[in-house]
C-alpha cells in the first residue's frame, strides 16, 4: 500500500469515527448537556478557572497532550514495522486515547475541575486515592524533567530553532494583551501572530544560537535550568496571560505543519518518488524487546497516553466553558493526534528513504537510507535519534513543494520544540495541582500555595535533572520506566472511567471497560518483564521503583474490580417539572 493510500484512508476514517462514535457517546454515554455548568463558569478565578472559547481550549489542549509524544513513540516503534504501528494509531486513538481523554474531561468537569487523582476517592476509595497521586507524582517528576532536555536536546540540534521558539513567547504574550485587555478579534491577530513567528523562522534559518559551556556545565545542561525556570514562571502566570495565546499560537503552527506535511505527502506520493521502504512487519529487530506487549507502550500518544487524563482533569477541565465542547476538545483532540502520529510513521516509513545522510557524511536512498538508522534498537531508541528521523524525512517531503530543506528542517525543528514547551509549563502547572490536592487532603496548607507549590514541582525535577551531572540528562536514568509508567496511568485512568460509567447504569461501562481490560493486561505484562531486566542487569534504582509500580498498579487494578462488582447504581435524577 503507498503512502497517500495510507494517509487518505486513514484521514476519512478518523473522520467518520468522529462523527459516528464520538458523538455517540458525547450523547448517549456521557449526556453532555448545555446547560450543565461547568467548573469554568462556577469557579472562575481570573488565573485557573477561565471559561474559553472551544477553539482556543482545543489549541492548548491539543498542544499540551502532542508534545513530543506522537513523534517519538511512532518514530521508534516502526521499528518492528510500519503496519502494527499503524494499526495500533488507528484503531487505539479512537476507541481508546480518545475515550480515555474525553471521559477523564468530563468527569473531571463533573467533580469541580478536580484532577484524576482526587475523584478517585470518590469511585474507589481514599487509599487508592494515594496510590494513585504517587504514580501521577512521578509521571510528572519524569515528565517536566524529561521534557526540559528534549528541548534542549532539540536547541542542540537544531541551532536555528532556538529563536523563532523563544520569540514565540513575546508575540504570545502581547496577543493575550490584544485580545483580554483590548477586546481585539481572536482569529485575525491569532493569524498575524503566526505569520509574525514563521518571520522569525525564516530569521532563525540564518541566525543560529549555540550555547557555549559555562562554569562546566554543558549546552544541554544550561538550557535544562533555563527551561525550568520558564517552566516556573509560565506555569504561574494567569493561563490568558501566556498558555492560552502561545497556545492558540500553536494550534495554527500545527495547522501550517500538518498541511505542509500532507501536501508534501500527496505531492512526494503522486510524483512517484514516496514509497514505503520500511518493512510491514519485523518480529525480531536486533536489541528490541519483543513487539507484545511493547508497541502499546512505545506508541503512547498517538493511540493512548496516560498523560492525557491529566491534562484533561488537571488544566482543560478548568478551561471548557460548555459542557458540549468536551467532545470537539477531548475527543476530537486525540484524533487529531491521531493524524500526527500517522503522519510521523508516513515520515519515517517512507520520507527518510528520499535522502539519509549518515553520521560519516554518506549520502542514502530507499531502504538503504531506513536501514541505517533503524539498524538496532539502540541506534533509534534515543529521543534525539527518533527526532532526527521525523524531522529528516518530513523536511524531504515538504522540499518537494519548493520549500528548501535547511528551511524545512527549521519549520520541523521549531514546531517540535514549540509543542514540547507547552507540555513542559502544562506538566508544571498539573504537577502544581497535584501537589496542592494532595497536601491539602492532608491538612498541609503551606504547600497549597501556587508559588510553593510550583518551587516543589520545579525542584524536584531540577534535582533529578541534575542527579548525574552536569549535562542535565538524570532524567534519562529513570526513562526506562516512562513508557510502562505512563500506559500503567492509562489503564488506570480507564478503571476509574469504567467505574463512573458502572454508577449511571447499563452496560455504558463496555465502552471504556474493555479498552481498560486490555491496557491492564499489556502494561502489567511489560512492567513485570521490566522487573525481570532491571533485576538480571543489577540496576537497583530501576527495580525498585518498578516494584512499586507494579505494586500500586496490581493494588488499584484489584481495588477496581472490587468496586465494580460492589457498587451500587446512582439514584437516577428527579424528572424536570413538566412546563404547560
Amino acid at each position: 500500500m503507498g503512502a497517500v493510500a495510507i494517509m487518505v484512508i486513514a484521514f476519512v476514517g478518523y473522520i467518520i469515527m468522529y462523527q459516528l462514535y464520538g458523538k455517540f457517546i458525547g450523547a448517549k454515554i456521557f449526556a453532555l448537556s448545555r446547560a450543565a455548568r461547568t467548573p469554568a463558569v462556577e469557579m472562575e478565578d481570573g488565573v485557573d478557572y477561565v471559561p474559553t472559547r472551544k477553539e482556543i481550549i482545543f489549541g492548548h489542549h491539543y498542544t499540551s497532550i502532542a508534545g513530543t509524544g506522537p513523534i517519538v513513540g511512532p518514530a521508534v516503534a516502526v521499528i518492528w514495522g510500519w503496519v502494527p504501528a499503524m494499526i495500533w494509531v488507528f484503531v487505539g486513538s479512537i476507541v481508546m486515547g480518545a475515550v480515555h481523554d474525553f471521559g477523564a474531561l468530563i468527569i473531571s468537569m463533573r467533580n469541580q475541575g478536580k484532577s484524576i487523582s482526587e475523584y478517585t476517592a470518590k469511585y474507589v476509595n481514599n487509599r487508592t486515592k494515594i496510590f494513585f497521586f504517587l504514580i501521577v507524582f512521578l509521571e510528572l517528576w519524569i515528565v517536566i524533567a524529561i521534557f526540559g532536555l528534549v528541548i534542549a536536546v532539540v536547541f542542540n540540534m537544531y541551532p536555528t530553532s532556538v529563536l523563532p521558539v523563544w520569540l514565540e513567547v513575546p508575540i504570545a504574550v502581547y496577543l493575550g494583551y490584544l485580545i483580554y485587555k483590548k477586546g481585539a478579534n481572536v482569529m485575525t491577530w491569532s493569524i498575524i501572530a503566526v505569520i509574525v513567528m514563521y518571520i522569525t523562522v525564516v530569521i532563525g534559518a540564518y541566525v543560529p544560537i549555540k550555547l557555549p559551556t559555562i562554569a562546566g556545565i554543558p549546552p544541554t545542561g544550561l538550557w535544562t535550568i533555563i527551561l525550568l525556570a520558564y517552566a516556573f514562571i509560565a506555569s504561574t502566570l494567569p493561563v490568558t496571560t501566556l498558555l492560552q495565546p502561545r497556545d492558540f499560537i500553536n494550534s495554527h503552527q500545527l495547522i501550517v505543519a500538518l498541511a505542509l506535511l500532507t501536501l508534501g505527502v500527496l505531492f512526494t506520493g503522486f510524483g512517484g518518488r514516496l514509497d514505503i521502504v520500511a518493512p510491514a512487519v519485523q518480529l525480531s529487530p536486533a536489541e528490541s524487546p519483543p513487539m507484545w506487549p511493547f508497541l502499546f507502550i512505545t506508541i503512547a500518544c498517538g493511540a493512548i497516553s496516560g498523560f492525557h487524563s491529566l491534562v484533561s482533569s488537571g488544566t482543560s477541565a478548568k478551561q471548557v466553558r460548555d459542557e458540549q465542547d468536551s467532545l470537539f476538545v477531548g475527543y476530537g483532540s486525540m484524533l487529531l493526534e491521531g493524524v500526527l502520529a500517522t503522519l510521523v510513521i508516513i515520515a519515517v516509513s517512507a520520507g527518510i528513504g528520499i535522502a539519509y545522510t549518515t553520521k560519516t557524511g554518506e549520502t542514502l536512498n530507499g531502504l538503504a537510507a531506513w536501514t541505517a538508522h533503524y539498524s538496532s534498537w539502540a541506534a533509534v531508541g534515543g529521543i534525539g535519534n527518533a527526532a532526527r528521523a521525523f524531522v529528516d524525512g518530513s523536511a524531504n517531503m515538504i522540499a518537494t513543494l519548493g520549500i528548501p530543506k535547511q528551511f524545512g528542517i527549521v519549520i520541523m525543528g521549531v514546531f517540535i520544540a514549540s509543542f514540547a514547551g507547552t507540555t513542559l509549563d502544562s506538566a508544571t502547572r498539573i504537577q502544581r495541582y497535584v501537589i496542592s490536592e494532595l497536601f491539602g487532603s492532608l491538612k498541609l496548607n503551606v504547600l497549597t500555595n501556587r508559588y510553593v507549590a510550583t518551587s516543589v514541582a520545579v525542584g524536584t525535577a531540577l534535582i533529578l535533572a541534575f542527579a548525574t551531572g552536569a549535562s542535565g540528562t538524570g532524567a534519562l536514568k529513570l526513562w526506562p520506566l516512562f513508557g510502562a509508567t505512563n500506559q500503567t496511568l492509562a489503564a488506570l485512568a480507564l478503571i476509574i472511567i469504567t467505574l463512573y460509567l458502572k454508577r449511571r447504569g447499563g452496560l455504558k461501562w463496555l465502552v471504556s471497560g474493555i479498552p481498560a481490560a486490555f491496557m491492564a493486561v499489556m502494561t502489567i505484562w511489560a512492567v513485570i518483564l521490566n522487573q525481570v531486566k532491571f533485576g538480571a542487569g543489577g540496576n537497583m534504582l530501576l527495580t525498585v521503583i518498578n516494584l512499586c509500580i507494579l505494586v500500586i498498579a496490581l493494588w488499584i487494578a484489584i481495588e477496581g474490580v472490587i468496586k465494580f462488582f460492589t457498587a451500587g447504581e446512582e439514584p437516577a435524577a428527579p424528572a424536570a417539572p413538566e412546563t404547560a
